[in-house]
């Protein structure tokens, strides 16, 4: 080694680094391993709030009166809630920041989960879950965001999976406590025309978790990308070393990176969005202006679009059928108690025709706890979502994001146009399991080259713009789902099929963007 070259390796940890280079430096280790345990009750907190009608329905339905259009409509009104703030919610955490948003978004959550806990009737349970809708749309976007900007280029595709098995261990969760909770003959009157029913007990325990979420965020530092996006370099440079001490176990102080990049001289005079440190109030929103200006301007535009219909249909084609699932789990269960024998699916369905209901007016209203097998079976599918996510976090480097997503939602999309062919519970099973599985890692999939395609000043922007466009479908898909599933067996899952598969032409046109830095 010449004497040039031994002067220019020591000089070199002294040159600015980018994020790439300083997040690579920090090592992967115990920090991410925190982050992830964190992270748990972050995502089981978004899961519970789109997911727990779906429990609550079979208990709730004599004592809120509930018809199929009821169900639909409480399904539905949760992501009406986060519609209503998906642009708010990107532009608060790009500009004033992950952690703080975080934090305060998990703090409201638990509020209106605990309001929703205490409902007495449709109409106030209705907007409990509006407003929780409303809230949890932010931390979500936020997570998915602040988790990406903590790894590099070649992790961050596997660390959207993370997410995902996390997702659906709270999947997991949900039915584990509901075998506990639900069948419980449980009518604790407080108070005149204040009862508190097993449903009840049910969501009140699910307040607990975005609550705990909020409280394990204030240990965690802010994202040191956006630090460094906004001109707090020195900040984002204790980050880094937080994060490599807590990775190696050696001090902070032999970090290797001494000076970070200046992100702000580096995009000075470009139509980028990017926002500064010491700000004023007034200077902050005008910046926030700008930082949205970009969306609605070449080259970000077509893709913004884009991802928006696949998104729209990718959580239209999922989010109808899972939310459902355990409804119809429980036609399944009910029918074989019925005829003591297993059931084909469209037989189980049947139930839900007008000219062949069950129900019988006169009759007084009866709730069947006798559903074990229910929550046994969701608890399955969540099982077999968590090893798809395990799988495609081992392949998605070596098969590339837009390629898995296309194989994904073909998958998606076989698997439930066969439903309507199923002739035995297990059948049904297998392939509401492989529907389930293959459509939840299509979202992260999509979120993960979401994450690659959109500079930093935007990406938590752009998530939530997504995933109000996969929202918006999934309203869409679960007013319509009552009245496909009226119409017979066959509306429901090729109306399923033909999203899925309209998702993996329009996958096509994604671009390929491997392994890239983060700007």
């Amino acid at each position: 080694m010449t004497a040039a070259e031994v002067t220019q390796q020591e000089s070199a940890p002294e040159e600015a680094a980018d994020f790439e280079r300083a997040i690579v430096a920090a090592k992967w280790g115990k920090f991410h391993l925190l982050v992830y345990a964190i992270s748990i009750t972050s995502g089981w907190s978004s899961m519970f709030e789109t997911t727990t009608m779906s429990y609550v329905f079979p208990a709730a339905e004599c004592d809120l009166h509930l018809n199929l259009e009821d169900k639909g409509l409480l399904n539905a009104v949760t992501y009406t809630g986060m519609i209503s703030t998906g642009f708010l919610w990107g532009y608060l955490s790009d500009t004033f920041g992950r952690k703080k948003l975080l934090i305060a978004g998990y703090c409201f959550d638990a509020l209106f989960v605990l309001l929703s806990s205490s409902s007495q009737s449709f109409t106030m349970l209705m907007v409990s879950k509006f407003f929780g809708g409303f809230i949890i749309n932010g931390p979500f976007s936020a997570i998915t965001t602040y988790i990406s900007e903590l790894h590099c280029s070649k992790q961050r595709g596997k660390a959207q999976f993370v997410l995902g098995i996390i997702y659906s261990a709270g999947n997991f969760v949900l039915p584990f406590l509901a075998i506990y909770i639900l069948p419980l003959n449980f009518n604790e009157e407080l108070g005149q025309g204040f009862v508190i029913h097993s449903w009840n007990l049910y969501l009140f325990i699910c307040a607990f978790i975005p609550l705990i979420s909020a409280i394990a965020f204030l240990f965690l530092p802010e994202s040191p990308k956006f630090l460094m996006t906004t001109g707090n370099n020195e900040k984002a440079l204790r980050v880094f070393q937080k994060i490599y001490s807590m990775n190696t176990g050696n001090p902070p102080d032999i970090y290797p990176i001494k000076v970070l990049i200046n992100e702000i001289e580096l995009n000075h005079g470009k139509e980028s969005g990017k926002i500064t440190a010491n700000r004023t109030k007034g200077k902050t929103f005008l910046e926030g202006w700008k930082q949205v200006k970009p969306l609605f301007h070449s080259p970000h535009l077509k893709n913004i679009v884009l991802v928006c219909i696949i998104q729209c249909f990718t959580m239209n084609c999922l989010n109808t059928l899972r939310l459902w699932l355990p409804q119809l789990f429980q036609a399944i269960n009910d029918y074989e108690q019925k005829h003591n024998n297993s059931a084909a699916l469209c037989d189980a369905l049947a139930v839900f025709k007008p000219n062949k209901t069950v129900v019988v007016e006169s009759k007084e209203c009866s709730v069947n706890t006798n559903n074990y097998s229910v929550y046994i079976n969701s608890m399955i599918v969540s099982a077999v979502t968590i090893v798809a996510y395990v799988i495609a976090g081992g392949i998605i480097n070596k098969t590339g994001k837009r390629n898995l997503y296309v194989s994904l939602s073909t998958g998606c999309g076989l698997s439930a146009l066969v439903l309507y062919l199923s002739r035995n519970t297990i059948m049904t099973l297998t392939l509401a399991s492989l529907f389930i599985a293959t459509g939840s890692v299509m979202i992260n999939t999509l979120l993960a080259i979401i994450v690659d395609m959109f500079p930093t000043t935007l990406r938590t922007m752009t998530v939530s713009l997504a995933m109000m466009s996969g929202r918006s479908g999934a309203v869409i898909g679960n007013a319509l789902y009552p009245m496909l599933l009226k119409t017979g067996c066959a509306a429901p899952f090729v109306y399923n099929g033909i999203l899925s598969l309209s998702c993996a032409l329009l996958g096509i046109l994604l671009p390929k963007l491997e392994s890239t830095s983060l700007t």
